[in-house]
């Protein structure tokens, strides 16, 4: 269960199916066999990498939920391909200090920043970057660590269905 941290959701919004796909991104992390990333832990993927994705799969727009060390991968992505995009969710993502304010302004795409307030590794961190986006809201899963999504699934469900429900 724990690998779940390091994955990355894509929500399609096709008219016939509401497909979600998941991605692994462990990288020979946790339990996961080792796999050649397009980059390092911590350093930024190539924006390219999930766009492919994306064509491969013919997922567009997609809704990114992206936990933890999967900002690596999403939040090139979410910059430099913002057409392809319909919903950011961060879930206190690793990178977001990359990335200047006036970068995060340029972002359109609507964003629900969630993070839990017992989160001492990267909530507050990258809440703070984050909150640069020009159209985001923001929920703060009290009671709830790094993986608050695991901590507290009810309150990560209702907040995410409210969002989606917003677009």
């Amino acid at each position: 269960m724990r690998a779940t941290n390091w994955g990355l959701v894509f929500l399609s919004l096709k008219p016939a199916s509401s497909a979600v796909h998941s991605l692994l991104l462990s990288t020979g992390l946790g339990q996961s066999k080792s796999a050649e990333a397009p980059a390092p832990v911590g350093e930024l993927a190539p924006a390219g990498f999930l766009k492919e994705v994306c064509e491969q799969l013919s997922l567009s727009p997609v809704m990114v939920i992206s936990p933890s060390l999967s900002g690596m991968y999403s939040l090139p992505f979410l910059l430099q391909h913002q057409a392809l995009i319909r919903a950011y969710i961060p879930v206190a993502p690793i990178c977001t200090d990359k990335f200047t304010a006036e970068q995060y302004q340029s972002v359109k795409v609507p964003a629900l920043i969630v993070y839990g307030d017992q989160d001492t590794q990267l909530g507050e961190v990258s809440l703070r970057n984050l909150s640069n986006l020009a159209n985001h809201s923001v929920v703060v899963m009290k009671g709830a660590g790094h993986p608050c999504y695991l901590d507290d699934p009810d309150t990560w469900h209702k907040a995410l269905t409210d969002f989606l429900n917003t677009l």
